[in-house]
């Protein structure tokens, strides 16, 4: 949500919307979100879920809210959509930084020290890409691409729009500002043209990174014992049980050894003794 929007929003009465907004639809909305994907939203996001949600009613041509929730509650196609509204996408090349660079400068060389032919690593909310091209390039400056290992980084995320821009590995030029002359050197490559102020993942990078949806209440498409986990920003979107659940299902999946990284406001809301605190929002599963 813009700036824009939230002082729009902080203004709106009930009088002042475009389309009648009940508590029994911010209810249903709060209810719907955490039962298919374990999002639990506090009330002062009622605003919010309006602004996100009127902007559907009106792609659909719709007259009301109560007729927007009644087809959310029949069709699956809708629900993808209702999912992609509801959920924020706010990353960034080496966001945290202190992460990779503990990946690059201590963790993957240990890990080559240790002769290990593969490499497996999960980011879990991907969003449009940044998280999983940064582990890439964390991968890369640590110079495990010359030493044959096996690498694969699987990227999921819930929100299907985001996926698509992440796997296409193209971002305007002014997304990587924050990064370095090297690292700009070392992972992109310069549009020319009409794309001049567009980058693209190179190739060799991109080949590392599988994407896939996933709703982490469900399923997960992880077959494979990882040796590294990012899971960050996520956990504050879900309220103490749920995030409970989540450690545990990564804790049974992580090896030992394996490396947990939360995001930087996120304490676990479950006892971490199965894992060495290793500085700060990263834990070494024992």
């Amino acid at each position: 949500m813009t700036i824009v929007e939230k002082e729009r929003a902080n203004r709106l009465r009930d009088g002042d919307r475009e389309f009648t907004y009940l508590e029994k639809h911010f209810k249903y909305v709060k209810d719907k979100i955490y039962d298919v994907a374990g999002i639990s939203l506090a009330d002062h996001k009622k605003n919010l879920v309006y602004n996100r949600l009127v902007r559907r009613i009106r792609a659909l041509k719709m007259a009301s809210f109560d007729q927007y929730l009644h087809y959310l509650d029949s069709s699956n196609d809708e629900l993808s959509h209702f999912i992609n509204a509801m959920t924020t996408n706010l990353t960034s090349f080496y966001r945290e930084s202190h992460h990779f660079d503990y990946l690059t400068n201590d963790y993957l060389p240990q890990l080559i020290g240790k002769k290990s032919t593969s490499l497996r690593i999960w980011s879990s909310a991907c969003s449009i890409g940044e998280e999983p091209y940064s582990i890439a390039m964390a991968v890369a400056e640590a110079g495990i691409m010359q030493r044959n290992l096996d690498v694969k980084i699987f990227a999921t995320d819930i929100d299907t729009n985001v996926l698509q821009q992440a796997k296409s590995g193209i971002y305007n030029i002014d997304r990587i500002d924050n990064l370095s002359l090297a690292r700009k050197r070392l992972a992109f490559l310069k549009g020319t043209g009409a794309q001049h102020d567009q980058v693209l993942v190179k190739p060799e990078l991109r080949s590392l990174v599988q994407f896939q949806q996933c709703n982490l209440m469900e399923k997960w498409p992880i077959r494979e014992p990882l040796d590294i986990i990012f899971c960050r920003n996520v956990m504050i979107y879900f309220d103490k049980k749920t995030q409970n659940r989540l450690l545990d299902r990564m804790t049974e999946i992580l090896k030992p050894g394996g490396l947990l990284c939360l995001g930087h406001s996120e304490t676990p809301a479950r006892s971490m003794s199965d894992y060495q605190a290793l500085g700060r929002t990263m834990y070494q599963k024992l």
